[in-house]
């Protein structure tokens, strides 16, 4: 069984201090990163939400969101502690499109213009640690995009954050109900 650990919007905005952060946003960088020195060996692929400034999901354009993780700024970028672990080819972009809302690591592209899941199938992968922000949201929707194409998913819960605790606590179980792994 070969594994990789997939990192989901650990990037400025959604944690402290950012326009749209996260509960326990610093606490699930720090024990990522604790995770990823501990498995050396595994491949990390990060996930961004990499937005132009008139994406669909802002308020401005009648959606739900504040503007967040806008190309070229701060706060769509990875957090520093995070970056000695990126690899380029290994960074997936989601929701570039100004017309379409993507909360799935799915959804994203490298610079290749390759998937996530293309990447990961050329890797051999057959089992992914999925970590990252939000729960209810973008972990969520990658959770059940990996499980549909086959992988194995393991969650470690500290390093997880969430837009709020509720939905967090209601995520989980769902999480397990589609097939997900959850370490407590």
């Amino acid at each position: 069984m070969e594994k990789a650990i997939v990192v989901i919007d650990e990037i400025y905005d959604f944690i402290s201090g950012g326009s749209l952060a996260c509960e326990h946003s610093e606490e699930a960088v720090a024990a990522t990163k604790a995770l990823i020195e501990n498995n050396k060996r595994l491949p990390v692929l990060f996930v961004c939400d990499h937005h132009p400034e008139n994406h669909c999901s802002f308020a401005a354009q009648g959606g739900p969101w504040p503007p967040h993780c806008v190309a070229g700024t701060r706060g769509g970028d990875i957090h520093d502690d995070l970056l000695p672990f990126v690899q380029e080819e290994l960074v997936f972009y989601k929701g570039c499109n100004p017309a379409e809302e993507q909360y799935s690591g799915f959804d994203g592209r490298n610079a290749a213009g390759q998937s996530l899941a293309e990447v990961l199938e050329t890797l051999g992968i057959d089992s992914v640690i999925l970590v990252g922000i939000a729960t209810e949201y973008c972990v969520f929707n990658s959770a059940r995009d990996l499980l549909k194409a086959g992988f194995k998913v393991t969650i470690p819960e500290d390093c997880l954050a969430w837009v709020d605790r509720d939905g967090h606590l209601k995520t989980l179980p769902e999480l397990t109900a589609l097939g997900a792994r959850i370490q407590k």
